[in-house]
């Protein structure tokens, strides 16, 4: 006994330089240390999730990869460079994990249909891709369902385990008591998601393989909705003219369901493209904080934990009234890809992160610009929406949110 206290105590006061590499993977490695380190910031307490202010996440998108097909991942560049050989060289480990968990060795993923949609996949999660902003966003909804859970449950349920709530029987998922539904109740009430896809409409007509990729990530993730600008020949006063609607779609048995339909006075596209897209879906957002998110950016299930008590400075005293913005900073993931990604990575670092922070305090100047910001809700819908669309005058989209 006495001798394995001395070993304990020996290995507490020596570090081998082999733990210095745990975990090997260097992402991991960053993502433990930002959020290790981010756990001593001085934040407002958590409250129940019951008592949470509720929010929406935003993201425009416009006709971008939403899943990369396997044509994509096997075409060459003009270096002769497939983007499936690019992130076997990038991500060595993630790429020889992969392989193992399908038990597979070199070409033979490409033999199997199965196999070569979870390649698709762990591609897509990898690039800048709609797919991925989507899982990113998603773990909002499921550490909101684990810390319910942790509010909600009793003593014996807390030892089965959590996992024993999400792989609920049919019987529990039908049942309205059940903890499985409260659960899934509690998190539909704080948390919407909206991706606003304003070409969604005509794609789908167009029979574009897209639509149909957007089609399946509503059927996977049954929270998320799509809005979009549905463009319609209708007969009026012996004239055909077109009219515009924006419409908001979940899906429903493999299918999209239509939920509203908001005619438009003329086309939604009277300014820049992008902010328009997000003036016309923010009317189908819900809750008292909006967060924007772009299509080309992802979300960490630990950083998902913090949500509550970033929530909470809307209710803190900051001086001469309540914050309408909660700035955030962002984390560039394309910073690996080249020299010049690294330089632009840090750029967004010294321009929105630190800049911001000094226009903020101690001047009281903040503009937004840019994501993952959070936005009072109430308060800039009736002030004229997040987004000023002056064609060619404001081409950053949101600088003028402040």
């Amino acid at each position: 006994f006495v001798d394995s206290q001395i070993q304990r105590l020996y290995l507490l006061l020596t570090v081998k330089e082999s733990a210095i590499d745990v975990p090997t993977n260097l992402e991991a490695r960053r993502r433990i240390a930002f959020f290790s380190n981010s756990l001593f910031m001085d934040m407002p307490r958590a409250p129940r999730v019951r008592k949470m202010l509720s929010f929406s996440v935003l993201t425009p998108y416009y006709s971008e990869e939403t899943v990369y097909s396997k044509s994509d991942l096997e075409m060459e560049n003009e270096d002769g460079v497939s983007i499936i050989y690019y992130l076997q060289k990038i991500y060595p480990d993630e790429w020889n994990n992969f392989m193992e968990r399908l038990n597979c060795k070199g070409s033979e993923i490409w033999e199997n249909e199965e196999n070569i949609l979870q390649l698709r996949h762990w591609a897509s999660l990898r690039g800048q891709t709609l797919c991925r902003t989507v899982r990113g966003m998603m773990y909002y909804r499921r550490a909101l369902k684990l810390q319910a859970f942790l509010d909600m449950a009793k003593e014996h349920e807390i030892l089965e385990g959590y996992k024993t709530i999400t792989e609920a029987s049919a019987e529990d998922k039908k049942n309205q008591r059940s903890m499985y539904t409260q659960l899934e109740a509690v998190a539909d009430l704080k948390f919407t998601y909206v991706a606003t896809c304003q070409n969604y409409g005509n794609q789908k007509r167009s029979g574009d393989r897209r639509a149909t990729d957007i089609l399946n990530l509503m059927v996977n993730n049954p929270s998320l909705r799509v809005a979009y600008i549905d463009e319609v020949e209708e007969r009026e006063g012996g004239k055909n003219q077109k009219v515009y609607y924006s419409v908001l779609v979940k899906a429903v048995d493999n299918l999209d369901q239509e939920i509203y339909r908001i005619k438009l006075p003329g086309s939604a596209k009277i300014g820049e493209g992008k902010p328009e897209n997000q003036n016309h879906a923010i009317v189908f957002t819900r809750g008292e904080a909006l967060q924007t998110i772009d299509m080309n950016q992802d979300n960490y299930l630990e950083e998902a934990f913090k949500m509550r008590n970033l929530l909470e400075e809307f209710n803190e005293d900051h001086g001469v009234r309540p914050p309408t913005i909660l700035g955030v900073r962002e984390h560039i993931f394309t910073g690996s890809v080249s020299s010049l990604a690294w330089f632009m990575s840090n750029q967004e670092t010294s321009f929105v992160t630190i800049g911001q922070r000094v226009l903020a305090r101690p001047l009281k100047v903040r503009f937004h610009y840019g994501h993952p910001d959070v936005f009072d809700r109430i308060f800039h819908i009736t002030r004229g929406g997040i987004s000023k669309a002056s064609r060619g005058i404001n081409l950053s989209e949101d600088i003028f949110a402040g």
